[in-house]
Order: C-alpha cells, then sequence, then structure tokens
C-alpha cells in the first residue's frame, strides 16, 4: 500500500525539514502508543454518555493527525468532535468503526515512514 493515500506526503516532509527525521519518528512512535488510549477514551466516552471527554478525545485525536497529515483520519476525528453532543446523546457507536479502520490505515503507513 502506498503510503501517500494515507499520509500527506507535502506535510510529512514539511515536518521532517522543521523538527528532523530523527525527532518525527520518536513523534511518530509516541502518537503510534497514545492514538488507541484516545480512541479507548472516545468509546468509554461514548459509553458513559461524557460529550466533554468525547470532545476532548476526538480533538487531540484530530490535532495529532493533522501533524503527521494523516488527513482522512483527521477529519473523521473531527467529524466527530463537532458532532460530539449528537453521537453522545444517540449512543451512536456507528461511527468509531470507520474511525478505526482509518486509524488502522494511517498506524500502518506511519510504521512504514518511520521503518518501525
Amino acid at each position: 500500500m502506498s503510503t501517500a493515500a494515507v499520509i500527506d506526503e507535502a506535510t510529512f516532509r514539511q515536518l521532517e525539514e522543521s523538527a528532523g527525521k530523527e525527532f518525527v519518528a520518536e513523534l511518530a512512535r509516541t502518537f503510534l502508543e497514545e492514538a488507541p488510549r484516545m480512541m479507548e477514551q472516545i468509546r468509554d466516552a461514548l459509553a458513559k454518555g461524557d460529550t466533554e471527554r468525547f470532545r476532548r478525545a476526538a480533538h487531540s485525536l484530530k490535532s495529532n493527525s493533522q501533524t503527521f497529515g494523516a488527513t482522512d483520519l483527521a477529519r473523521r476525528a473531527r467529524e466527530l468532535e463537532l458532532s460530539a453532543a449528537e453521537k453522545v446523546a444517540r449512543g451512536d457507536a456507528g461511527a468509531l468503526g470507520s474511525l478505526a479502520q482509518e486509524y488502522d490505515r494511517a498506524a500502518r503507513a506511519l510504521r512504514e515512514r518511520i521503518g518501525a
């Protein structure tokens, strides 16, 4: 699979040029450790009806995804962030499936990029 389909090449390259490849690789490893926790926070907040926690976790995932150019993941997280009240009120777990799938794609692409 080409990482270009998942990670925006220009964004990732600019990050490497400004911060250095080794630092970006370390950031990516940290993201790969923390993002599953953010997704778990989203799931847990949904289950517990905690709109604000849901929104904060989606916002964090969005922001971190944008850093690496994982634009589809960032877009999906943003959609959840903006619709937090509605999703939590309905207990709408359906949207989390597509978020998880996109995270899996982004995680594979990032691992490929950093050689992890």
